[in-house]
C-alpha cells in the first residue's frame, strides 16, 4: 500500500503513524531480526513523506530498542529483548 497506510490529517503525526506500521510489521514477524529495514529513500515512496519524516520513524524504532543502524549499511530489525524477569 502506498500512503494510505498513513492519514496525513489524523492528530498523531505522519512519523509516529510510520513507526506504528512498522512496529506491527515487526511484531507480526514480516521483518525479521537481523535482517534489514527498508531504506529511507523506499520509506519515503512507500508512504509518500519526505525523507526527514521516514528518518524520524526509525529514530522512534531505535528509541525503542527495535532496531539499531550501521553506518554506511543501513538499518536492521534488533533480536527481541528479554522479558522482565528473563524467564
Amino acid at each position: 500500500m502506498a500512503a494510505s497506510e498513513i492519514d496525513p490529517r489524523a492528530p498523531e503525526p505522519p512519523y509516529r503513524q510510520i513507526a506504528a506500521v512498522l512496529t506491527a510489521e515487526i511484531e507480526r514477524g514480516d521483518l525479521l531480526p537481523g535482517r534489514p529495514l527498508p531504506s529511507e529513500k523506499e520509506l519515503t515512496e512507500r508512504f509518500g513523506v519526505a525523507r526527514n519524516t521516514a528518518r524520524s520513524a526509525l529514530a522512534v524504532l531505535r528509541e525503542r530498542g527495535l532496531v539499531f543502524t550501521v553506518s554506511g549499511r543501513g538499518t536492521y530489525v534488533a533480536e527481541p529483548s528479554e522479558p522482565a524477569g528473563g524467564q
